[in-house]
């Protein structure tokens, strides 16, 4: 892939955030039987979408939810399958980061699933708590001090 990821805010609602849906569904929820439009996404227009364009296309996505005045939580963190471990999920990191630190919040969490755990401890986050289950698969909930 010789075409550079452009990272940048995809608007609820529009065209984008369907596709972003697509993408979320297909990487995040089919694999475990699940359906992200079964979901209540009915606050998600609070939410802060992030997504990876590449040659137009885009190929990950990460959404941010405000928990309080010092918390921010990443979620629905996906990228395409072909796609993966080519730095697309560390830009998408990278942006969310700095999103965050420039609206004041100094600390990130998030739940992650085990098998995505190295990839956030590469990144400076660190688990925060003892094992639970969440999709029907094991998670840990990770922090990392962004400020």
């Amino acid at each position: 892939m010789n075409t550079e990821t452009e990272i940048r805010i995809i608007t609820h609602g529009s065209d984008e955030y369907r596709e972003e849906l697509e993408l979320r569904n297909r990487i995040l929820r089919i694999p475990l039987g699940l359906d992200v439009y079964k979901d209540d996404l009915s606050n998600e227009i609070m939410d802060i979408h992030i997504g990876a364009f590449s040659g137009g296309a885009l190929t990950g996505v990460l959404v941010l939810t405000i928990l309080n005045d010092h918390e921010i939580k990443m979620r629905q963190v996906a990228v395409d399958a072909e796609l993966q471990g080519k730095g697309i999920g560390r830009k998408l990191v990278e942006f969310s980061e700095q999103m965050a630190r420039d609206m004041g919040f100094p600390k990130m969490t998030m739940h992650a699933r085990l098998e995505a755990i190295p990839f956030y401890e590469k990144l400076g986050y660190s688990k925060a708590g003892e094992q639970f289950t969440e999709v029907t698969i094991p998670h840990f909930k990770l922090e990392k001090t962004i400020a």
